[in-house]
């Protein structure tokens, strides 16, 4: 595991996750453990795949190969039970623009989205930003996990006639893994009353033993027929910047709406080395994944660990799946804003603000620890001894 505890200066690579702290926050020398991606150099087989490419100097038009196909079918197969069959697949730029085109093509403006709270900020940016009505359900806290309130998602259903809802699973950023009973009591809840289900699974990959993954088209073979899965090889391989994702959508009256829109608005293509990196990383990459699971339980259970012991008044949700861990500062009495200056310009660090995931965020941070360890024990002491001068 040499290779995760490297440390690699991002700086001046136009890294969104460090090249924008200075400018955003008028401070020098601050340490990111926000944005999700990870601070590890990707797997060598995926390096190898890509240089080769570039070695040949020409970058122009390129197909779609059933290589890309057959590796992802397999992928889906060998580490998620999932079948999915080559026509049932369409490939997109990301997985946000992938839902966009699912709200646009599924559902018409004024229809009212379910989402939870909190969640993901896209997933109510792009149901607002394309004219639809955001409802929100807020996630219940049972024994330090999340927990869906099915009985207050079926009066929203009922009151606002939801058209359509974004599960997220892994969740983010609470990194619940929803068990399977779990997802069979949401889907009959959807079948019963007709409402869409896009599950965004972009995280499915990161599982932290002993938690096992499952994804809602396989809980039972007739929720194909009201969902649509979301998913790619980014997350989880550190490919973010790499654009391609996948809609599973094996109800052919869904996929030929998806498909439809995406040609009309020319959002069928994607790029080539993106199709490079995918294929790659599930035809060679897996004994990396193995080992990074490995580097990434080790820095979570640490991360918990030093909280419990550290600086107890923070409440830590610890994550079954992702490498984002959800921190409930409130305990402190802090604002916001008191919280975030308290992080950036005390301790030096940047952390997601909860706020943004949702009303029920507030006093809360998500921190990203996929990262070397050695740089997660400095920001880790910075934060303790920030707040240690709050007591």
């Amino acid at each position: 595991m040499a290779q995760f505890d490297q440390l690699h200066n991002r700086l001046q690579t136009n890294s969104i996750k460090w090249d924008t702290l200075e400018k955003d926050y008028q401070v020098r020398d601050l340490s990111a453990f926000w944005v999700a991606d990870m601070d590890f150099q990707v797997a060598p087989a995926i390096q190898q795949a890509l240089g080769k490419y570039v070695a040949t100097g020409i970058y122009g038009y390129h197909l779609l190969p059933d290589s890309l196909y057959e590796a992802i079918i397999s992928w889906q197969k060998r580490r998620h039970g999932y079948d999915i069959q080559k026509e049932a697949i369409l490939v997109s730029s990301g997985v946000v623009p992938s839902l966009v085109m699912c709200i646009e093509s599924l559902t018409r403006p004024g229809d009212a989205i379910l989402i939870h709270d909190p969640v993901y900020p896209p997933f109510a940016e792009v149901v607002e930003n394309n004219h639809r009505q955001l409802i929100r359900s807020s996630l219940m806290k049972h024994e330090g996990k999340f927990e869906m309130d099915l009985h207050e998602m079926e009066t929203l259903i009922i009151d606002h006639q939801i058209k359509l809802f974004i599960l997220c699973n892994p969740q983010n950023p609470g990194g619940r893994v929803w068990s399977n009973e779990e997802l069979k009591q949401l889907g009959l809840l959807c079948q019963k009353h007709h409402v869409l289900v896009i599950s965004d699974e972009i995280h499915q990959d990161l599982i932290l033993a002993p938690n096992h993954f499952t994804s809602f088209q396989t809980v039972d073979e007739s929720f194909a027929e009201f969902s649509v899965i979301l998913t790619s090889a980014t997350k989880t391989f550190n490919l973010a910047g790499i654009k391609l994702a996948m809609i599973f959508a094996k109800n052919r009256e869904l996929r030929e709406k998806i498909k439809s829109l995406q040609q009309v608005t020319r959002q069928d293509e994607v790029n080539t080395f993106g199709i490079i990196a995918t294929q790659a990383a599930y035809d060679y990459a897996e004994d990396w994944l193995e080992e990074l699971l490995v580097y990434l339980k080790m820095n979570v259970e640490e991360t918990c660990a030093f909280f419990s012991e550290s600086l107890p008044k923070v409440t830590v949700m610890q994550p079954e799946g992702t490498y984002l861990i959800w921190l409930d500062f409130s305990a402190y009495g802090l604002t916001d804003e008191e919280l975030h200056h308290q992080l950036i310009y005390e301790a030096g660090v940047v952390l997601n603000k909860g706020a943004t995931f949702g009303s029920n965020g507030k006093q809360h941070v998500r921190m990203n620890v996929a990262c070397s360890n050695r740089l997660l024990k400095k920001g880790l002491t910075q934060i303790k001894e920030a707040f240690l001068r709050l007591a």
